[in-house]
């Protein structure tokens, strides 16, 4: 949610400035709670046809002024084709006790409600909740009721309607904007709640408060009677095998016991390799476990890359089998860096790649010189079907080789461009070559 740019005058009085023009596009509000409003306001035909569809048009080109929110009421000037601007309103009918009762009850009975309320912002499943309750946030357009100085006699006018669309937009920043137009403040509404979910007071249930127990005696009690922690654990040389969960009986719907194994024996090997590291003498520097803090997409492609369970993670990864195994080739290279140039090229200064370029020229020693295309922070050779990539770190170069119009990486990253690109064209090793014949001499 957007942070509110209202003025308060009071917990019952919100005072928004004028909101700027509004973007060209399919929606005209940015949150599930804007759009609620829209969907509520045009209909189940979702579509602003004659006044509504006028009045969009001016709430889109900043046509209403300063907006005043107070309980059951929106006001606004909303400039129409005449120079002074018209006085309009929009009132909403407020939720009466017994539905503020019920709605009250559905967010003290929801932990997830309470925690966004507290964070200022409001569930979406806030409203059908409400609304099976019988205390509906949203209203329908019959409960709106517009005036408008102008002389127009449509309900609503274009002016009205303009304010309506406006809301919306309010909606955006504050989604309390309707509780508030259902009646009550955020302030008040909170207050309520915690009235609610505190219960009887001590003072006002009739009996004496419970006696209280000195925190250091409690502390000094659990001190005395706890036994000494057990000596650390060894390093795991190797990893147990998993128990087998593929039963003759059939799984539970949803369970892939096969998968369900191979996610378990992975967990015990990277936990065994984390044991290692913490249990690994002082000074001792051990390779990091790169797989522990990965996004599930990348976990994903980890994985394809080291088993069969491939179809699964296919679907996991929202990747076609195609994307997947790509990624897996990737990561079997180079792990998370070489995922990061497998689809993505960025802007490279050229005076980073001029060098290179020259030294893939300078080694090809009197042989026919491969063209070279530069894009980003791939170099190409479009003769050859490869390329070379620069990756994120800038000292390491992946090799890429095209087939069947599909860029495959094709060997792990090295350091020398001119040795990556000897290796994909099937040259003789420049760097090598002029190694052996040092030593040789």
């Amino acid at each position: 949610m957007k942070s509110s740019p209202a003025r308060r005058d009071g917990d019952r009085r919100l005072v928004f400035p004028p909101l700027p023009t509004a973007r060209l596009g399919r929606s005209f509000a940015d949150t599930w709670w804007g759009n609620a409003w829209v969907q509520a306001l045009e209909g189940p035909s979702r579509s602003a046809t004659g006044r509504l569809a006028r009045g969009r048009t001016y709430a889109r080109a900043g046509n209403v002024a300063e907006i005043v929110i107070s309980p059951g009421v929106a006001s606004a000037r909303v400039q129409g084709s005449r120079p002074t601007p018209y006085r309009t309103t929009m009132a909403v009918p407020q939720l009466t006790p017994m539905a503020w009762d019920a709605l009250l009850d559905v967010v003290a009975g929801r932990a997830g409600h309470i925690a966004a309320l507290l964070e200022h912002d409001m569930p979406p499943a806030l409203a059908d909740d409400a609304a099976r309750a019988g205390a509906r946030l949203l209203p329908t357009p019959h409960e709106l009721t517009p005036t408008c100085s102008c002389p127009d006699w449509g309900n609503p006018c274009k002016h009205a309607a303009a304010l309506y669309y406006q809301v919306a937009r309010l909606l955006d920043h504050d989604p309390f904007v309707l509780l508030l137009l259902r009646g009550r403040g955020r302030s008040e509404l909170m207050t309520e709640l915690h009235h609610r979910n505190a219960g009887p007071s001590p003072a006002t249930s009739g009996y004496p408060p419970p006696a209280g127990v000195p925190a250091r005696d409690v502390f000094a009690a659990a001190r005395a009677g706890l036994p000494p922690l057990p000596a650390p654990t060894g390093p795991v040389d190797q990893v147990g095998r998993v128990p087998g969960l593929r039963h003759a009986a059939d799984p539970a719907p949803g369970l892939d016991p096969a998968a369900l194994e191979f996610l378990a024996a992975d967990t015990a090997t990277r936990a065994a390799r984390l044991l290692r590291q913490a249990l690994r003498p002082d000074g001792e520097s051990a390779p990091p476990v790169t797989s522990v803090n990965l996004p599930v997409t990348d976990d994903l492609i980890r994985l394809a890359a080291a088993d069969e369970v491939f179809t699964r993670l296919v679907f996991g990864a929202h990747r076609t089998p195609l994307s997947l195994t790509r990624a897996a080739r990737a990561w079997q290279y180079g792990g998370p860096a070489a995922l990061a140039v497998l689809d993505d090229s960025w802007p490279t200064d050229p005076n980073r790649l001029n060098p290179v370029r020259e030294s893939l020229r300078a080694a090809s020693d009197g042989e026919d010189t491969p063209r070279i295309s530069v894009t980003d922070n791939w170099i190409g050779f479009p003769d050859h079907d490869a390329q070379l990539r620069l990756g994120t770190c800038g000292r390491l170069w992946y090799p890429y080789r095209r087939e069947s119009g599909t860029w495959w990486p094709a060997g792990p990253p090295h350091h020398d461009p001119v040795t990556v690109r000897d290796a994909l064209l099937g040259r003789p090793t420049t760097t090598h070559a002029r190694q052996e014949g040092e030593s040789r001499r």
